[in-house]
């Protein structure tokens, strides 16, 4: 019979976020190099779990949480420019390549994923033509590869995974920005927004700035005063779109593309063939954008681990950085009197990873909240969600949550 989870639960005693005085939230766009190469890693992770699941009825060792976009060449002009270097995708880290005397076609997998998300999120880049791909997933080693084989699946390493809820204000007006401005409908109004776009918000008190980065399509930009009206007709269009959210703020002010520069023509403005800046400007890398809030938010507790690509069977990188989120989200809505919540899971290495070393949760109640109470039953959930963590695995190889 398994002992008791140590479980803590504790009284926060920081400050809401909601009223601290300063706060800085970020949030890269799909278009951006570090969220393609989050993106397209954790699409191979989970093609390549479907793969071993269909094959071998189980999912085989693999780590594809090393990735590198590197940089093409263009030239970017108005009413459309030229692509001179192809963008390199290099794929990286390990995969078991042969299970029970069969093949398995890593290679293929990884580039057959990367070109069906760039097909379906990236509009002006042509994967064929525009990307070269170089495998450098090499199979796994033989200790690592057996650990799977386990019945009970211990943790691949010491670590450890936070997550917090609910979001902020300033959180949530800058991830709704970004995914506005990314939305289909934006984007039949207004064509010249590029997938590659930048948020970052600063709220001082009640007063919050966005100074956002859109890469526009020189295609759709006939000349330096086509692409200033467009500009302006964009931060109008987002300055409705905030002001529909019903926010708390005295006052929001918008900076689009703060480098502009009308006095340099052509060189002052911000101009891409493909509406990405991995085209000619920006590489990218696994791991340095957002968390798996979807955001970089500099206020709030957060790890190094980057969880895309990670396998979803031991890698506590993926497993206790979701779940920490997860559980804090759960605790929130299912329990009243709980105003913010931190989760901190922390694993050992090589130990059941439904059972880490330690779970817990730093609650700021409401000022008439029972807090024992609270303790009880936030203790109870993340027991419960312990105990289904084979399921939420699941769901995670299957894709069925966000990574970046």
């Amino acid at each position: 019979m398994n002992t008791p989870r140590n479980i803590t639960i504790e009284r926060a005693f920081a400050i809401p976020m909601d009223e601290q005085p300063i706060e800085l939230v970020e949030r890269k766009g799909v278009g951006h190099p570090d969220t393609i190469c989050d993106s397209i890693m954790e699409a191979v992770c989970v093609d390549l779990c479907g793969y071993y699941e269909q094959h071998f009825g189980h999912i085989c060792h693999h780590n594809i949480d090393k990735g590198l976009l590197v940089a093409g060449r263009s030239m970017p002009k108005p009413g459309g420019g030229l692509i001179l270097e192809p963008m390199k995708l290099i794929f990286g880290d390990r995969a078991t390549y042969t299970c029970n005397g069969q093949f398995v076609p890593v290679g293929d997998i990884a580039e057959a994923a990367a070109k069906r998300w760039i097909s379906e999120h990236l509009r002006f880049v042509d994967p064929d033509g525009h990307l070269l791909f170089q495998n450098e997933i090499k199979p796994g080693s033989p200790e690592l590869t057996d650990a799977f084989a386990r019945k009970v699946i211990g943790a691949n390493d010491t670590s450890v995974g936070v997550g917090y809820a609910p979001f902020s204000e300033t959180e949530r007006i800058v991830l709704a920005a970004e995914q506005h401005l990314n939305s289909a409908a934006l984007k039949e109004r207004f064509p010249e927004a590029g997938e590659d776009i930048k948020i970052m918000g600063y709220r001082f008190h009640r007063s919050l700035t966005l100074t956002v980065a859109i890469a526009f399509v020189d295609r759709f930009v006939t000349d330096a005063a086509r692409y200033f009206e467009r500009k302006a007709a964009l931060r109008e269009e987002l300055q409705n779109f905030i002001a529909s959210r019903n926010h708390r703020f005295d006052s929001v002010s918008i900076d689009i593309n703060t480098l502009d520069d009308p006095s340099r023509g052509e060189g002052g403005m911000y101009l891409t063939v493909l509406g990405t800046s991995a085209e000619g400007g920006d590489c990218g890398q696994v791991g340095r954008g957002n968390r798996v809030s979807g955001l970089i938010p500099f206020n709030r507790p957060q790890t190094t681990e980057a969880a895309a690509g990670k396998n979803p069977v031991n890698h506590v990188g993926k497993i206790y950085n979701i779940l920490s989120h997860e559980l804090a989200g759960t605790i929130h809505r299912e329990l009243a009197g709980v105003r913010e919540v931190v989760v901190s899971l922390c694993s050992q290495i090589g130990k059941p990873v439904d059972r880490p070393l330690v779970a817990s949760a730093q609650i700021t109640p409401e000022p008439d909240a029972d807090f024992t109470e609270l303790k009880r039953q936030a203790a109870a959930i993340i027991d419960r969600e312990l105990d289904s963590i084979g399921t939420f695995s699941r769901k995670l190889a299957a894709g069925a949550f966000r990574i970046c």
